[in-house]
């Protein structure tokens, strides 16, 4: 079966020509259709369009050419091709057919082979006009459908074509935008320039191989849009681009919101309290808050009913903010408008704008508080949930919109810091506390290098014979602009900037170093304990670490003690207890500090390869006057017996503690009793001084209010 070439319209008065070029053409794979005269054939073609029309322009009835001014009336050269046939040779007849809108011509009697390689150039050409525009039309419909902008920047000319729906994505109307390069970055935000640029030159230098890149544009109505370009450069035979095509996409909606809550999220509101911080500036009368909002122990809800609870709290939550910040406002009478979002995690910020007195900032927040003391229920659960909420207004001169953002979180933090569930408005005294916060923070960060850390040492001594069987290394830091600073100032920030790890580090390989002296002294059975914080106790390679500073300094194993408190062992049982038996296994010893203080650890006790418990020293310093406090610290030690632990007292400072603790068969005591922390020089006197130790406890024995010796009590 022949391949059907195209279909044709053979139009002639004349049957022999007609026969003869149906036959002809059918046998060259044509579908062929016939008419006698012009009005057979314009009634054809009011019916079905056909490929090539032959037109013979000399017919009775009406002409060729009036045939031919109807057809290109209703159809363009390149939809209905026209073939003109004639026996006239004079050029202006063969100009006017052209004239009037044909394609082509062959004259009679008619070549055929001329006529047959005539009719498949208007053929190709048809067809590559139909591929042509069906491209045009597909690629119109998909961007159409996408919703995207379209450009076209050449470069031999620097021009550059903006679709419709690139410009109306700005707020303009076609012809309000002019093709020209400016017009486009010159709507760029000044701070996504340089980015804009360095992916622009990625791509046009072959290190990209597509353009792509995120910024903000500016709107008609001043405000800025986020938008993705996408663009493929076409390159000539020596790589060098010439021109630039792609597409532009509005993508403000993904970027600003949550996905979570629906909110704006951080992006879009330090965008509009930008805005206000530039207004404040220069207009004195502008003002408004921020106000910072985070849940109240929302980690320990994620961490005991999951994620995906936590996450539907959230939702909750954001919703009655939504609900309350609309009622709030009518209450406080507040002209201007409020704005919500989520910041991330927990986080939320309230922006009020144009308040009538900065008072109702306050108000709001503890209208707010107070609605949400109602029940969240989720999931057939009711859960109570209180917010701690820091406000910072813009009374106070703001240059960036971070700085107000920063005031309101660590108003925040002093809102928690006093109980939770509250507001508390920044102030003077909050931002001195914070610069001396930061200051110690900067200090900290360089102490270790300079050597400003020292070990302070406190004898660990048998309540029965006085003999001392350990001392305990505590840190002091030698701060140059304050002098000696305690633990209890720095531990925590330290903790919270990382200069722990360092710290702890040098205080372990300093102890150790210095009980290698004092076993050259004396006994070698001499235990030091070293305090091990949260973050380092942490380290993927902590026993690691230990197990370098025992071989460093050539350390027996069994004469360290490392101190862990409940709180860090009941962070994660399961990892806790792997490094414990990690530690022991190299015969490093391990006690549990400030024990009673915790209440979960006493079911998991029995699991932790442990040696030792120390009784944290609020319930020993109350036992004279607290019989509750007395019996917890008799249930401890009977619990130790049971186990088989040695117990040592913290904070022993009389006598009478010290016979009641006698008493209750506690083996060890440590405190001002026996001696405050000293350094290392004094506690190598206080080792070599132990003759003394056993008649001070018998004296204690004997007058529950005798002092120890002045030698002993070094300060």
């Amino acid at each position: 079966m022949k391949e059907n070439k195209g279909h044709l319209l053979v139009v002639d008065d004349n049957e022999l020509n007609r026969r003869l070029l149906l036959r002809r053409l059918s046998r060259q794979g044509f579908t062929v259709d016939t008419a006698e005269d012009g009005w057979k054939a314009l009634a054809f073609l009011e019916k079905k369009l056909v490929d090539v029309v032959l037109l013979d322009v000399e017919m009775p009835g009406i002409s060729g050419f009036d045939v031919l001014k109807k057809l290109r009336a209703k159809h363009s050269i390149t939809e209905l091709p026209i073939i003109v046939t004639t026996a006239r040779t004079e050029s202006a007849d063969l100009v006017e057919a052209l004239e009037l809108g044909a394609n082509d011509y062959v004259t009679k009697p008619v070549d055929f082979a001329v006529t047959v390689a005539r009719i498949q150039t208007q053929l190709r050409l048809k067809r590559a006009e139909e591929a042509r525009r069906e491209s045009e039309e597909r690629y119109a419909l998909a961007t159409a459908g996408s919703n995207d902008g379209v450009w076209d920047w050449d470069f031999r000319n620097n021009s550059v074509f903006y679709s419709d729906r690139w410009k109306a994505m700005l707020g303009y109307d076609p012809h309000e935008i002019q093709p020209l390069a400016s017009e486009w970055f010159s709507r760029i935000h000044p701070e996504d320039t340089t980015r804009f640029e360095a992916d622009l030159k990625a791509h046009l230098d072959g290190v990209d191989p597509h353009f792509e890149s995120e910024y903000r544009v500016i709107h008609r109505d001043g405000a800025y849009r986020w938008v993705l370009s996408r663009g493929l450069a076409v390159r000539d035979p020596s790589s060098q681009a010439y021109r630039l095509a792609g597409s532009q996409t509005d993508i403000t909606s993904a970027k600003v919101a949550d996905p979570l809550t629906g909110l704006p999220n951080r992006l879009l509101f330090m965008d509009r309290l930008a805005h206000l911080v530039d207004r404040a500036k220069r207009r004195r009368d502008v003002q408004f808050a921020v106000l910072f909002l985070d849940l109240d122990r929302f980690k320990v809800i994620n961490d005991s009913l999951g994620h995906m609870f936590g996450d539907q709290l959230l939702i909750e939550f954001a919703q009655r903010l939504e609900r309350n910040l609309r009622f709030a406002d009518t209450v406080t009478h507040l002209s201007g408008r409020t704005n919500l979002a989520r910041l991330g995690g927990d986080e939320f910020a309230v922006l009020l704008e144009d308040l009538a007195h900065p008072d109702h900032a306050r108000m709001v927040g503890e209208r707010l508080i107070d609605r949400m003391k109602q029940p969240f229920r989720l999931s057939g659960n009711e859960v109570f949930v209180t917010a701690s909420i820091g406000v910072a207004l813009s009374s106070t001169v703001y240059e960036k919109p971070e700085d107000l953002v920063r005031d309101a979180d660590t108003a925040m933090y002093r809102a928690k810091a006093l109980g939770r569930g509250r507001v508390e408005v920044f102030d003077s005294e909050m931002r001195a506390s914070v610069m001396a916060r930061f200051q110690l923070e900067t200090e900290l960060r360089y102490a270790t290098e300079r050597k400003e850390f020292s070990n302070y040492y406190q004898p660990i001594v048998s309540l029965e014979t006085g003999a001392i069987c350990g001392v305990e290394a505590l840190v002091r830091w030698h701060r140059p602009s304050t002098g000696v600073i305690f633990p209890t100032e720095f531990i925590p920030a330290a903790e919270e900037i990382g200069a722990i790890i360092p710290i702890g580090n040098h205080v372990l390989l300093d102890a150790c170093r210095q009980l290698q002296g004092w076993h050259r002294m004396q006994s070698e059975d001499l235990v030091i304990a070293v305090n091990i914080s949260a973050r380092q106790f942490a380290q993927d390679k902590f026993t690691v670490q230990i197990r370098d500073v025992l071989d460093t300094v050539d350390f027996d194993p069994s004469c360290l003690r490392l101190e862990i408190t409940e709180s860090m062992m009941m962070g994660d049982p399961d990892t806790t207890r792997n490094t414990l038996n990690e530690l022991k296994s190299i015969g490093v010893k391990i006690a549990i500090d400030d024990f009673g203080t915790g209440y979960a650890s006493l079911s998991y006790l029995h699991r932790f390869p442990v040696d030792t418990l120390k009784i944290d020293r609020s319930f020993v310093s109350q036992m004279e006057t607290d019989k509750e406090r007395r019996e917890i610290v008799r249930a401890i030690l009977s619990l130790a017996q049971n186990l088989g632990l040695s117990v040592i007292a913290e904070g022993v400072e009389t006598a009478t503690q010290v016979n009641l603790l006698r008493e209750f068969g506690c083996a060890w005591g440590q405190g001002f009793y026996f001696s405050h922390p000293v350094d290392a020089s004094s506690a190598a006197s206080l080792l070599t001084s132990q003759t003394n130790w056993a008649e001070v406890l018998r004296r204690s024995a004997a007058s529950p209010h005798s002092s120890p010796p002045k030698a002993i009590a070094l300060t």
